[in-house]
């Protein structure tokens, strides 16, 4: 009998639990990630300048590829992916040091294993992470090409066509970006458990997850709802005040210094959240392995009381049993 997976709300309860539990010490790896969530949010005035010309460098390749100038999504896309893009080379040399030590110090607390490194799975794994990312990225536009070209070809090029096929893309898009990340979170909570990290937790992440996937996307929800929200705060408090010129600037440092520490302790908690849905799905497949061998030994104790029974009768039947 296969047990069901543990309910999502637990899991965020047993994780808020936990960081309380040790708050001090997530106090501490969140003002070692501290570095890389105040260059994260501080990247954002740069978008405007940084990513003005691979914004254009984006449109031309959309239009290349035969997309229409009346497709709003890819034109969107094109915007978000600038600057995502800006922002991750940004605070590249950030995210493998600091976000990476945060992380190692966080999963070696909860594993209770104080003698192995962490790290360099970590960063193996977080350097594969970034290659699936963008290979997801590329099978995603590949997919919209080739459907957006069938479909024009059977003469599908009126206004409606466009709005559906932007809309039903923005979908398709998210879905696949969202379980993009899904896998990339737990095969770097995973690639600890290895010696080596890299691919093959990716590979070892998509195994765990499924049936799963709507338990992993309930559990990244939550925080990633924080971290926006975060990020609205940051840009609404500190880059708002800034350009206005309303408050003196160490009064906005300040306020920014807190604001990416709290950035920082999401950061954290989605670590830990992590963690305790890698450990589900471990225990899951266990017990499920567990539950087949009980299952495959009730069988063989049967079968050999049949042929008990069976024996008992005659030593004719045993015989030819035997």
């Amino acid at each position: 009998m296969k047990k069901t997976m543990e309910d999502p709300s637990k899991i965020i309860r047993r994780s808020i639990h936990t960081f309380l539990q040790h708050f001090h010490r997530a106090t501490t790896a969140a003002a070692v990630a501290l570095p890389f969530s105040t260059a994260l949010l501080l990247s954002q005035p740069f978008f405007s300048s940084s990513s003005s010309s691979l914004h254009m460098k984006l449109n031309t390749l959309f239009r290349g590829a035969g997309f229409s100038s009346s497709l709003g999504f890819f034109n969107i896309l094109s915007i978000k992916l600038s600057q995502t893009l800006s922002s991750s080379l940004l605070t590249l040399p950030f995210s493998l040091t600091f976000l990476l030590f945060s992380k190692a110090y966080i999963i070696k607390l909860l594993s209770n294993n104080h003698d192995s490194v962490y790290y360099f799975p970590l960063l193996r794994t977080y350097i594969c992470n970034s290659l699936f990312l963008l290979s997801a990225n590329a099978s995603a536009f590949a997919l919209f090409f080739l459907s957006f070209n069938i479909l024009e070809s059977f003469g599908f090029s009126s206004s409606n066509f466009y709005t559906v096929f932007s809309l039903s893309s923005a979908i398709i898009y998210s879905i696949i970006l969202a379980n993009a990340f899904v896998i990339s979170n737990l095969a770097l909570v995973s690639s600890t458990s290895s010696s080596s990290g890299g691919y093959t937790t990716i590979l070892k992440a998509c195994l765990l997850l499924r049936g799963r996937t709507s338990t992993a996307l309930a559990l990244a929800l939550p925080t990633n709802l924080g971290l926006a929200g975060v990020e609205a705060l940051f840009r609404y408090r500190v880059m708002r005040s800034f350009y206005k010129g309303d408050r003196d600037v160490t009064s906005i440092a300040v306020e920014a210094t807190l604001i990416a520490y709290l950035y920082a302790l999401f950061l954290v908690l989605d670590t830990i959240v992590n963690f305790f849905f890698y450990q589900s799905c471990v225990k899951n497949e266990e017990d499920q392995k567990i539950c087949g061998e009980d299952e495959y030994s009730i069988k063989i104790q049967i079968c050999e009381t049949e042929n008990t029974k069976i024996c008992i009768k005659g030593p004719t039947s045993c015989q030819e049993i035997l």
